[in-house]
This record gives C-alpha cells, sequence and structure tokens, in this order.
C-alpha cells in the first residue's frame, strides 16, 4: 500500500488524538517512536470498541475524507459497525493510510492491550504507544519479513535499555 502524496502521518496521529478517540499505536509507527530504524507508509491503531469512541473515530475520520482501501477502488466508507465488530479496515485518509484494527489476530483488543502501553505527549494530547516488548511478541506471531527486521531492531533496543 502506498501513501498519497500528501500523507503525514504525525497530523493524522494529531487529528485523532485532539479528535478525543481513545486508541493504541501499533505497527511499524510504534516501532519507530522505540527507536527501531525502519520506515512506514501508514500507521495502525487499535481503538476502544465503546459507541462513544467508534462514533468520535468515525467522525474524526471522515473529516479527513476517509474511504476503505479495496481492489475496485469505489471509495467505500466505513461503518459504525464496521468500528463496532472484529475485524481490520484499511483505510485511506486525506492525511495518509489508517489500518484500524477492532483486534488483533489473537483476539486482543483495546483493552487487553492498555496494561500494555507506554504513554507518549505531544502537541495534540496524549497518545498510548504499545510497548516495545509487546510488539516484539506480536511482530514476531505475524512473522512476515519485513516485521522479522523489526523485531530484530526492537529486542536490541530492549537489550540496551535493561
Amino acid at each position: 500500500m502506498s501513501s498519497p502524496p500528501t500523507a503525514d502521518l504525525e497530523r493524522l496521529l494529531d487529528h485523532l488524538v485532539a479528535s478525543g478517540v481513545e486508541f493504541i499505536l501499533i505497527g511499524g509507527a510504534a516501532a519507530v517512536w522505540h527507536g527501531a530504524p525502519v520506515t512506514t507508509r501508514d500507521i495502525d491503531i487499535v481503538h476502544r470498541r465503546s459507541d462513544d469512541n467508534a462514533a468520535r473515530l468515525l467522525g474524526a475520520l471522515e473529516e479527513l475524507d476517509v474511504h476503505i482501501i479495496e481492489p475496485a477502488k469505489r471509495r467505500l466508507k466505513p461503518s459504525l459497525e464496521m468500528l463496532l465488530g472484529n475485524g481490520q479496515l484499511n483505510l485511506a485518509t486525506s492525511l495518509g493510510p489508517v489500518d484500524v484494527l477492532c483486534q488483533l489476530h489473537d483476539g486482543r483488543g483495546y483493552e487487553d492491550l492498555v496494561e500494555h502501553t507506554v504513554l507518549a505527549t505531544g502537541d495534540a494530547g496524549e497518545l498510548l504507544i504499545l510497548d516495545a516488548v509487546t510488539l516484539v511478541e506480536i511482530k514476531s506471531a505475524i512473522g512476515r519479513y519485513r516485521d522479522k527486521l523489526a523485531v530484530a531492531y526492537l529486542l536490541t533496543l530492549i537489550e540496551n535499555k535493561s
């Protein structure tokens, strides 16, 4: 998946935070935050699946002309029901792509992961980021080549912090 030329993932994160969306940053962007020298073209989040939070998330995304990334390029819009479900939505916004995971491949959702986060404070407010140890666990289980590279870097960073 490639980013639009105007992708600004930092502004995308700031927008979600400023909109009051409760979510945890995971994936490549979390690895970058922890110091792994990897690149990412999107952000991956796991959001709290409450009615109010899912509505805030949908509203924030709609402000960014959100649509589902799909082969036919029909610009389908995500729904509240989708955000309250169990799946993953690969979305495009005017600020760049965001993968919204209702839960991880192993069934863990926001409530299960929140105790495995670190808090970062930025201009827009506070952001929860999956801790490096849990990120390694998740990326190791997925087993993609690019995840194996991130895992190697993250393990080195964890070891050096000990």
